[in-house]
């Protein structure tokens, strides 16, 4: 079973950036597949971006061009960058792990765009 915990969220205003960070323990890191998603108040869950175990990106397209996930598997963390922030990217950011064997999800961190 893996464990996952978030960091690095907080407020920012329009225009900055944050670097969200996930730590994973408790399984071998590398053979997952990990991916962010947030959810806004009042909305559903909704995918941020995924990297896989080899290391391929995907983000959805309002995120394409501002956000960047990469992953070090030496410390069993993958991150998100996030740039020109806008208030409309504030959420609860979640991480989580996926495999043939199962996906964990992680507690969230709260990012919060204003000024």
């Amino acid at each position: 079973q893996v464990q996952l915990v978030e960091s690095g969220g907080g407020l920012v205003q329009p225009g900055g950036s944050l670097r969200l960070s996930c730590a994973a323990s408790g399984a071998i890191f590398s053979i997952y597949h990990m991916a962010w998603y947030r959810q806004a108040p009042g909305k559903q869950r909704e995918w941020v971006a995924t990297i896989t175990s080899a290391g391929i990106t995907n983000y959805a397209g309002s995120m394409q061009g501002r956000f960047t996930i990469s992953r070090d598997n030496a410390k069993n963390t993958v991150y998100l960058q996030m740039n020109s922030l806008k208030p409309e990217d504030t959420a609860v950011y979640y991480c989580k792990a996926s495999n043939i064997g199962g996906a964990y999800w992680g507690q969230g961190t709260q990012v919060t765009v204003s000024s």
